[in-house]
């Protein structure tokens, strides 16, 4: 009996650490010591400034917000719940700074698209933010559960990290993800952009497999290749345009060599 209920505790705290690992895939933001000017401008940063009441009906906004709803629609059924989402996530991305691709590869990899996700570590929502933050730059009755407030404090805090790396995103990603130095997080993030990049005529042709279109050639590219075109259906290239003196000595040649065409 005793072997039994050792082999179903075993069990359970398996499945328990299962569904603990798949709520989030986050590191943790590391604690550190900031300076009174930067937790002053975090702060700042993190005030609540709502989108305006117009915002996603902008054409820019809604021709994004439609094109990544697609994609998101396996992963979160609920059109309103997605579209709120994407509407914060533009905003706030913006607000800050970033690129909004950047900040849905940062979801993907952090929370899976859970709204209430909890790391191990205790990072929480869809921006795995870790609850210090609250109370070194905000205040601890701030809901990081919240869809504003966690992707606000993440977009700050990612922002900061970009600054403080001089833009270099792979250290920055590493900070945010708590592993500094390790390749897997930034590379992983920066592919899973790509994922959610926006659809051009030339992403959809490639994804149906067709051939991409080339791209137009202008000047002397363009030229040079509607002369290869002529040569290869045996037609003889047609001569450049002259101009000025050229093109009177050439005229001037062409009555002296044919007097007949002036009668």
């Amino acid at each position: 009996m005793t072997a039994m209920l050792r082999t179903l505790a075993l069990v359970v705290a398996l499945a328990l650490a299962c569904v603990v690992a798949t709520d989030a895939r986050a590191g943790a933001q590391v604690e550190e010591q900031l300076s009174s000017s930067v937790i002053n401008g975090l702060a700042k940063s993190i005030a609540d400034f709502p989108p305006p009441a117009n915002y996603s009906a902008q054409p820019a906004v809604r021709a994004w917000i439609d094109d990544m709803s697609k994609r998101l629609a396996s992963r979160i059924s609920d059109p309103m719940t997605r579209r709120d989402l994407l509407e914060t996530v533009h905003y706030e991305a913006t607000r800050a700074g970033l690129d909004p691709q950047l900040v849905l590869a940062v979801i993907h990899h952090e929370s899976g698209f859970r709204k209430y996700a909890v790391s191990i570590a205790g990072a929480r929502g869809y921006m795995q933010v870790m609850p210090f933050w609250t109370k070194l730059i905000g205040s601890s009755g701030q809901n990081l559960f919240s869809l504003r407030t966690n992707l606000r404090y993440g977009c700050t805090i990612l922002r900061y990290y970009l600054d403080r790396e001089n833009g270099d995103y792979f250290r920055a990603l590493g900070r945010y993800n708590g592993s500094l130095g390790r390749p897997e997080y930034p590379k992983a993030v920066m592919a899973a952009m790509s994922r959610y990049a926006p659809e051009t005529p030339i992403r959809a042709a490639a994804a149906k497999g067709r051939p991409e279109p080339p791209a137009p050639l202008r000047g002397e590219a363009r030229e040079a290749r509607s002369g290869g075109a002529a040569a290869a259906k045996g037609r003889p290239e047609p001569p450049a345009p002259l101009r000025g003196e050229a093109r009177e000595a050439r005229i001037g040649g062409a009555f002296t060599l044919t007097p007949t065409a002036a009668r």
